[in-house]
């Protein structure tokens, strides 16, 4: 079989080498890919940046759709055919996180979905929703799942207002996801053309920051000087001061991204005086990828991206690295 393996670090080390095909043995499934998407860790990961002590060579990215080719002994929840995809950690499978279950996690501790065939556990696996492409499905295990876990933090009522800041994967699934909870959303991006991208979607408000870097008063500004309920930081420490100042008392922030580093200093008196709550989002569960998945069905949800052949990966990597994409990005395994 044909895979992409991190054989050094960087973009232009990424090989597309022959591997053995491999077998499943007893609760395991072999999986034959037919999309993978592409997440920033995926890039940190390649880079070096992510896991400088990865070990080499490794075969990278942790989400992937694809069809159930055979099984091994003992395994009754999938058959030939089913479609499936692999969830981010492979140990954690429901519950609160552990060390325990925070190892396995793929295209990192172990080979990840960059293949035309994979062989997981069985219990590492989730049917896809009926309605959805391979490469649509694709998109889900770490990018829709983390969004759908950062809105079970704020807790959201209908009417509550979130915050998402650009339009990456884990931003936009959020946009829709809090649409379908009945929230009104306000976006942040530098590009006038993806922020008209999220109106279509359902964005109620957008600002370009780099006509307003203060979008933190504009939030308030737009909640009457209340502050929004939940902010979805993807930005880190470059953008949790504004975050902060954008929230209102007793708001949360769904901490996921390390994108910007340091900017303005932590205001620590905000987090003390707003009664704040800043909660960190690593994915989530096989049981969190089963109730998103409840929800993209009965909405009929459409996961938004771009696509490209799989011999192209070196190129799509470099597009997120460019930041210019727009929701997911995803190769279709040819």
């Amino acid at each position: 079989m044909r895979a992409w393996h991190i054989s050094s670090f960087g973009i232009d080390s990424l090989d597309f080498v022959e591997r053995p095909t491999p077998e499943p043995g007893p609760g395991e499934v072999l999986v034959k890919v037919r999309a993978v998407s592409f997440n920033y860790r995926d890039l940190l990961m390649v880079k070096g940046i992510y896991n400088p002590k990865l070990r080499l060579p490794r075969i990278p990215c942790s989400d992937g759709a694809g069809e159930v080719v055979a099984v091994g002994d003992g395994v009754t929840a999938f058959k030939p055919r089913d479609r499936v995809a692999g969830i981010f950690m492979q140990n954690w499978l429901d519950g609160p996180l552990t060390p325990a279950k925070a190892r396995g996690a793929l295209g990192g501790d172990i080979d990840g979905m960059l293949a035309e065939r994979v062989v997981l556990k069985a219990s590492g696996l989730v049917a896809i929703p009926e309605h959805l492409s391979f490469e649509e499905a694709a998109t889900l295990p770490c990018a829709a799942v983390t969004a759908w876990n950062a809105l079970a933090a704020g807790n959201l009522k209908p009417g509550a207002t979130v915050l998402i800041q650009g339009t990456g994967g884990v931003s936009i699934f959020a946009l829709q996801l809090a649409r379908l909870r009945g929230a009104r959303v306000l976006g942040i991006s530098g590009n006038n053309d993806k922020l008209n991208r999220a109106y279509s979607l359902g964005l109620d408000a957008g600002l370009n920051y780099r006509d307003n870097p203060e979008w933190d008063q504009w939030a308030l500004e737009e909640t009457a000087g209340e502050g929004v309920d939940l902010v979805v930081e993807v930005g880190g420490l470059g953008t949790m001061a504004r975050s902060l100042k954008a929230l209102r008392m007793g708001g949360v922030i769904a901490q996921i991204g390390v994108l910007s580093g340091p900017a303005d200093p932590l205001p620590l008196p905000y987090i003390l005086h707003k009664q704040a709550r800043i909660q960190g989002i690593y994915v989530g569960s096989r049981q969190d990828f089963e109730d998103l998945n409840k929800a993209v069905s009965l909405a009929l949800l459409r996961p938004v991206g771009e696509n490209f052949n799989w011999s192209q990966a070196r190129d799509a990597l470099r597009r997120m690295e460019e930041a210019s994409h727009f929701g997911k990005l995803v190769l279709t395994v040819a």
